[in-house]
């Protein structure tokens, strides 16, 4: 068997964990689904926020030089005219005239149809606008047009200049936003790696124009920072200087992280130096002035910017990936999650040996409600013998199992099995 398939076979394999034990379900999925649409489940929620707080937490609360914002997600449209988006937010499009198949022009080998098989049958291509239109209030005409928001960075540029009227921080300095984005995607593909609604992770660093480089050298170790804090191995992850000729007309620099998926190497998460392009157009569009005054002096200027953007799905996806695991067990195959402890969504869970013993339930209950006082992320797991319960939580990736057994009544010990190891020790309870 190839790499190719058994990459393939290992995506398969995750997107099947992910939907029968709840961390991503398609979206819709009783009405025969959305295209490019997923949700994700009680699991999956909790490891998508666990990575999300995670960044929060190193970006933002623990660093002096950020500021959080949470811009809403219709604007203003002269935002999105202002910015370019309305003209130039597009992918080039190609339609089978067999089967009528869309798809993304240069993603595909366009003398045949990747749908139907037909050669000859797809049309010139055509650039495609990926904004998602709506209209803002009653009246259903040009006025009111507006766009759901492609990127949550043009929620920072317009909210500089509020932050720097309320806090006036000194430069460098970034402002941070987590949130919903929408793109029209023409082929959403390869489960949540490329979606029409997810979530992005974005920083605008706010630096002096003479200094942008050392900066962006600060971000550029601070991403592989991140990558190492999320579990994925550095040999996994490349750096893709884009060149000249592919890069935005308005960077200077930019550097793609690109990740080995199990679908191939592709984009990670991007870092890019934008200059002043932004806040020039919201000045020159706003006619109302972005220039920082350096305090003491009488120097202004308009910040230029770096850019580190992450995209929280696709950082999600990465995790699962390395996390995926297949080992064999007294002869038999197990599948676990090797999930980094701070990500689990479960951290412990808490069996009692029978669960028609009341003595050993009312004991295991004990256990349950004092780590889940202190974890939080702790299960109830009474179902079934207690090796398919070891199997099941290993599948969710729950770093350990508290089991409460007759000797827990006699010693107050229980039993912790380990996920990685399989190993079982024996541990006090006030020691928990």
């Amino acid at each position: 068997m190839n790499d190719k398939n058994i990459k393939n076979e290992k995506m398969e394999a995750i997107v099947s964990l992910a939907k029968r034990r709840g961390f991503i379900y398609q979206g819709s999925d009783v009405y025969g689904g959305l295209s490019g649409t997923w949700d994700f489940g009680p699991l999956g929620v909790t490891l998508k926020r666990n990575i999300m707080n995670q960044w929060w937490k190193m970006f933002v609360e623990e660093r002096d030089d950020m500021y959080g914002v949470d811009a809403a997600i219709l604007m203003n449209k002269k935002v999105w005219q202002a910015s370019g988006h309305v003209d130039t937010f597009s992918d080039p499009m190609v339609e089978c005239s067999n089967c009528k198949s869309r798809f993304q022009a240069d993603k595909i080998n366009i003398s045949k149809c990747p749908s139907c098989g037909k050669e000859g049958t797809l049309s010139e291509p055509r650039q495609f606008n990926m904004m998602f239109k709506t209209h803002v209030g009653p009246v259903d005409d040009e006025s009111s047009l507006s766009y759901l928001r492609p990127e949550t960075a043009q929620g920072i540029f317009t909210n500089y200049k509020n932050v720097l009227d309320s806090f006036y921080p000194d430069l460098p300095f970034g402002l941070a936003q987590q949130g919903k984005a929408f793109r029209n995607e023409i082929s959403p593909r390869d489960f949540i790696f490329r979606t029409r609604e997810f979530e992005q992770m974005e920083i605008e660093y706010f630096v002096h124009p003479e200094k942008w480089e050392e900066s962006f050298e600060m971000w550029r170790k601070l991403v592989w920072d991140w990558c190492a804090a999320i579990g994925l191995p550095i040999e996994s992850v490349h750096e893709l200087e884009v060149s000249d000729e592919d890069r935005a007309h308005y960077s200077k620099r930019t550097i793609d992280f690109e990740f080995d998926f199990p679908i191939g190497r592709e984009e990670l998460l991007g870092l890019a130096y934008r200059g002043s392009f932004d806040l020039d157009n919201i000045q020159r569009v706003s006619g109302k002035s972005m220039d920082y005054n350096v305090k003491g002096t009488n120097e202004k200027f308009v910040p230029h910017v770096i850019e580190p953007s992450f995209g929280v799905e696709r950082a999600l996806m990465a995790v699962l990936s390395v996390a995926y695991t297949e080992d064999e067990v007294n002869g038999d195959k197990r599948v676990y999650l090797k999930l980094p402890e701070h990500l689990a969504p479960v951290k412990y869970a808490v069996s009692p040996l029978l669960k028609n013993k009341p003595e050993l339930v009312a004991k295991a209950r004990e256990v349950y409600d004092l780590l889940r006082k202190k974890h939080g992320a702790v299960m109830w797991d009474d179902n079934g013998n207690i090796g398919k319960r070891y199997r099941r939580q290993d599948e969710i990736g729950t770093p350990y199992c508290v089991v409460i057994d007759f000797d827990t009544l006699e010693n107050d010990t229980v039993t912790i099995r380990d996920r990685d190891t399989t190993e079982q020790k024996l541990v006090a309870i006030d020691s928990l």
